[in-house]
Order: C-alpha cells, then sequence, then structure tokens
C-alpha cells in the first residue's frame, strides 16, 4: 500500500514555512510604504514653499518684462520683503495715454471807438503719464501684487496747428505783434487746463493698470498705489 503520510506532511511545513515569509513580506512593504509617506509629509512644506518661490519669481519676471515693454525700464521688485531686482535707471517720464485737444480765445480791444479782433483755434496733443525720476517699486506677496508709483499727470501739450479764424484791425486800432503773440501763448494755457478738467490723468492710471492686467496673467489682486501730487496740473 503506497505511503500517502509523507507528501501530506511536507504540504503542511511548507504551508508553516510560506505563511511566516508572507507576513514578513508585507510587514516590510507596509514599514516601506509608512515611511514613503512620513517623508512626503515632513519635506511638503519645503516643497511647497520652493513651488510657490518659482512661482512669484516667474511672476517676478513677467511683471519685469510688462515694464520693459510699457516704459523701457525694470522697477525694484521685492518678493516676500526680499529684494529680487534692483530698479535699473529709468527714463524721465512714462507716457501711457494721449488725446487732441482743441481750444478757441478771442481777444478784442477797443480804444476810442475804434476796435481790434484777433480769433484763434489751437489744436494741440495733451500728453498724461508719470514722472518716473520718482520712486516706483513691486511688492510681490502670495494674496496680492502691490505697484507703487507716483500719481499720473499731465506731462505736456504740444501745439499741432493753429488756425486764425479773425484778424480785424480798427481804423487806427491796429493788431500789433505783442496783441497776436499775447494770444497765441495764451493757447497752449487753455489747452493744458482743459486737458486736466477732461480728467486725463485719471484716465492714465486706468490705462496703465489695464496694460498691466493685460501683460501678466495671474490669480492675485492687482493694487496700484499712488503717492505724491500731481504737481504739475497747474500751469
Amino acid at each position: 500500500m503506497p505511503n500517502v503520510e509523507r507528501p501530506m506532511l511536507k504540504s503542511a511545513n511548507a504551508a508553516r514555512i510560506s505563511w511566516p515569509l508572507a507576513f514578513t513580506i508585507i510587514a516590510l512593504i507596509l514599514a516601506i510604504a509608512v515611511l514613503i509617506i512620513f517623508l512626503r509629509v515632513e519635506t511638503w512644506p519645503a516643497r511647497t514653499a520652493q513651488q510657490s518661490t518659482a512661482e512669484l519669481e516667474k511672476l517676478g519676471k513677467d511683471l519685469r518684462g510688462a515694464f520693459i515693454d510699457i516704459a523701457h525700464l525694470q522697477p525694484r521688485i521685492t518678493i516676500n520683503n526680499r529684494v529680487y531686482m534692483e530698479q535699473t535707471t529709468p527714463v524721465s517720464e512714462l507716457v501711457v495715454l494721449s488725446r487732441r485737444i482743441e481750444v478757441e480765445h478771442e481777444f478784442v480791444h477797443t480804444w476810442v471807438g475804434s476796435s481790434k479782433r484777433v480769433k484763434l483755434h489751437g489744436t494741440f496733443m495733451a500728453k498724461a503719464g508719470f514722472d518716473l525720476r520718482q520712486n516706483l517699486s513691486i511688492d510681490i506677496r502670495p494674496e496680492e501684487i502691490v505697484v507703487q508709483l507716483p500719481h499720473a499727470q499731465l506731462l505736456g501739450v504740444e501745439q499741432e496747428q493753429v488756425d486764425v479764424l479773425a484778424f480785424e484791425n480798427g481804423l487806427w486800432n491796429r493788431i500789433s505783434g505783442q496783441d497776436l503773440q499775447g494770444e497765441l501763448s495764451v493757447l497752449p494755457q487753455l489747452a493744458w487746463k482743459k486737458a486736466v478738467e477732461s480728467g486725463l490723468p485719471d484716465e492714465a492710471e486706468h490705462t496703465l493698470q489695464l496694460q498691466l492686467k493685460e501683460r501678466i496673467h495671474t490669480t492675485r489682486a492687482l493694487h496700484l498705489v499712488f503717492t505724491g501730487t500731481r504737481d504739475k496740473e497747474a500751469r
């Protein structure tokens, strides 16, 4: 009769040997998994900080590029209160907005019943923007971007054309060169005043903010902080 006990004993011994080995392997796998999770959790703040810093530095480069495109200058940029880029020597002014302004002025003078009259029409190009000799800085924070720069102001009015609408001499009250020169000098002053009253400096500030938003793509809030006064508005 064949001996069947020996194979059965071998099978039982193999089972006793394999189960401890399997438990050991499982425990080893669990230990490795716990170690990996621990290391990932332990290094997560550092990795997050590195990713956040890299993102902020990329944003700083985008802002620098935007100002180079708009103003041909590199502003001072800080990231979380750390200086990232120093400001280069800027151009003196940044013109953001230009608008054609038309004004008229009439001069009438009567002497001993004789009148002279001059009426002029002037066309000027008014330019509004920023005086960049003052402080310009950018602070990039995790939740927002703060751009500090001077208030926009009227930078100048350039004469394009002057038309003489009326030039009438009296019989003995004649128009002199001094009369004409005085009236010509009034036109730029009127154009300057009209440009300021039309809100051109305020519009220049709004235009710059739109230009920056179009050039940088970020979900952070962009705040423009304007400092100083518009000391060129009165002329």
